[in-house]
Formats: structure tokens, C-alpha cells, sequence
């Protein structure tokens, strides 16, 4: 119940702030103008840079899956990403694309259920450490003009506070491990779950560092493309040339993408808009409707490689069809196994 109602909320919110953004007739004409006047040949590069940063995040999954014993292959494992990918787009839910993962990676063997499960959590975690790393430099490169704004003061104080949240709980988790005291956290503990589930995965992942050090510097390009992406979006409609210009949306792009990233609303739709919009206007004068069309477009090129991921699931899903209700059950009940170990 509690899921169907959070979902509603997502929808509207989704519909409220696509209402919001496009009501004005004005406006949409000029979006229209923008898009007439873009040059598309700059979205080439754009489209091969999500590539790019999936082939990145398939090697970083495939070594961690790698160190629990499961060996999927390259193309298989990347074939289970795209299709990742498209139930992250498509699937009502912040997880549905790691519930996919998670199934098909426990096909390969029914031993080790835990394993694949750990494995796209660590996945999650790397990813974050990287996504901080980077944030913090790229940030600093205008850090004086994101906080003189009031708007971008603000998303930085709460991407701050995000960041530093998801960092304390993984601290915790590797204390819990460190210290062995998963048996003495208290039920009542906000997240306790979670922190013992990654504890469990330091105490299986620490055993090999490299492939940890490996997977963050694989993680590094892997955001870099993304943020690379809707840079050679903006440059499509004509915006940020030179250094400089790539500079100013580099800084802006991680405040923007890792916000509209929180289940607000149904994949970012909307926030995202909103924030391309305020932001970009607010800090380098970019009209607001040609801000609104750099977001579509930029989000288009994931859609497009989440259809490619739809397509190969057409092809690779096992006999009988995928049952996402049982595959979330199977997930809850080794994520129940994992915490009543503690």
C-alpha cells in the first residue's frame, strides 16, 4: 500500500511540474525555435558518451560480480545492464533496474543469491564514492559563483548534506564490519538493514582492495561521460563553447543530475527540467526554454540506450517470461537473511 502510494505521488508531482514548465504558449514556441535551430550532429558524440559510460559501469559490475564467484562473461553482463537500464526508465520504482540485475546475475547460480545481491549494492556504493569525489572538483571550479546564487547555494547545502549522509552510512557499515557489532545494532535503527548489508559486503569485498580501487577508477569516466553528454547537448543549441563553457556546465551538471536523480519524480522527469532551467538561467543567463530542451534532449539519449536495453530483454529474457513481483519477494527474503544473521 505504502508503495502504491508513494508511486501516485511520484506521478503527480511528475505531471504537476511537466504542467508547470510547459503552460506558457510563448515559451513552447521558443522551445520549438531552439529545436529547429539545433545543430544534431553534436548529439552523435553526446549518444556515444552514455554508451561510453555504460561500457564502463559493465566492467566495474563484472569485477565485482567476478570476486563472489560469478562469471557472467563481458557481453552477457553487459547485455544484463542494458536491460538494467531500460526497468530503470520504464519500471515504476528506484530499484527496478537493480531488482533485474540482481535476478539474472542469481540465474547463473542458485548458491549464490547473497552474492549477486552484494554485488550491485557494492556496485551503488562505488558509484557513490566516485560521484562525491568528483562533485568536490568539479563544484570547485566555480564553487565562488555557485554560492553567491541563492538557488545553487541552496542545492549545493543539500547535495552536501545528501553526500555526506550516504558517506555515513557507509563509514557505519565498515565500522560495523570493522568492530564486528552488526549483533548490537538496535532494531529500531533507521537503516539498520542496509548498514548491515553492507557490512556484510566490506567483510566479503575487503578481502580484495584492488578490485575495489579498480572499480572506483572505473567510475570516474563513467560519471565523466554522462556529465559529458549533456554538455555536447548544450552545444548542440549552441551554448557553452570553448573551455570556459565547459567549464560552467561541468560545475553545474553534478548538483543537477544527482538531485534530479532522488525519487521525487518518475526518473527525474520534471526536477530536472526545473532545476536545467533555474539554474542555468539563474547563473549564466541560458533562456529558459532553450535550459528546458538541453534536459529533454540530454535525458533522451539515456531513453534511447534504455529502448536498446528494452530491445536485447526481448531477445535474452529466460523461459517464462520475468515476474518482477517474484524477483522482488526472492530479493526481500535474502536481504531478511542477510539482516537476521547480525
Amino acid at each position: 500500500m505504502k508503495r502504491i502510494l508513494f508511486t501516485s505521488l511520484q506521478v503527480a508531482i511528475t505531471l504537476l511540474l511537466l504542467w508547470w514548465i510547459f503552460r506558457d504558449p510563448e515559451k513552447r514556441a521558443r522551445m520549438a525555435g531552439a529545436l529547429r535551430a539545433a545543430d544534431y550532429l553534436w548529439l552523435i558524440p553526446g549518444v556515444l558518451s552514455i554508451g561510453c559510460a555504460f561500457l564502463f559501469q559493465t566492467e566495474r559490475w563484472r569485477l565485482l560480480l567476478g570476486v563472489q564467484g560469478i562469471h557472467l562473461g563481458w557481453w552477457r553482463t553487459f547485455r544484463v545492464y542494458l536491460i538494467g537500464a531500460f526497468f530503470n526508465l520504464f519500471l515504476l520504482g528506484a530499484t527496478g533496474g537493480d531488482i533485474v540485475k540482481i535476478y539474472y546475475a542469481m540465474r547463473e547460480t542458485s548458491s549464490k543469491k547473497t552474492a549477486a545481491l552484494l554485488s550491485v549494492l557494492v556496485d551503488r556504493m562505488v558509484g557513490m564514492l566516485a560521484l562525491v569525489a568528483i562533485t568536490a572538483v568539479l563544484c570547485s571550479l566555480r564553487l565562488d559563483r555557485l554560492l553567491a546564487d541563492p538557488l545553487t547555494r541552496a542545492l549545493v547545502t543539500a547535495l552536501a548534506l545528501i553526500m555526506g549522509g550516504s558517506l555515513a552510512v557507509i563509514v557505519l557499515g565498515f565500522c560495523v564490519d570493522r568492530f564486528h557489532l552488526a549483533h548490537k545494532l538496535p532494531h529500531w535503527l533507521p537503516m539498520r538493514g542496509k548498514i548491515v548489508e553492507l557490512s556484510t559486503a566490506f567483510s566479503t569485498y575487503a578481502r580484495d582492495p584492488r578490485v575495489l580501487a579498480s572499480t572506483f577508477a572505473l567510475s570516474v569516466p563513467a560519471h565523466l561521460f554522462i556529465f559529458l553528454a549533456f554538455y555536447f547537448t548544450a552545444r548542440a543549441f549552441g551554448l557553452f563553447s570553448g573551455l570556459g563553457g565547459m567549464i560552467d556546465i561541468l560545475s553545474v551538471l553534478p548538483v543537477i543530475l544527482t538531485i534530479a536523480s532522488l525519487p521525487i519524480s518518475l526518473s527525474g522527469v520534471g526536477v530536472r527540467e526545473q532545476l536545467f532551467q533555474n539554474v542555468l538561467a539563474g547563473l549564466f543567463g541560458t533562456p529558459e526554454s532553450v535550459a528546458v530542451m538541453i534536459s529533454i534532449t540530454g535525458f533522451l539519449m539515456i531513453v534511447f540506450w534504455g529502448l536498446v536495453g528494452g530491445c536485447v530483454y526481448l531477445v535474452y529474457r529466460p523461459s517464462g517470461g520475468l515476474h518482477l513481483h517474484e524477483v522482488q519477494e526472492q530479493v526481500h527474503a535474502i536481504e531478511e537473511s542477510i539482516e537476521n544473521k547480525a
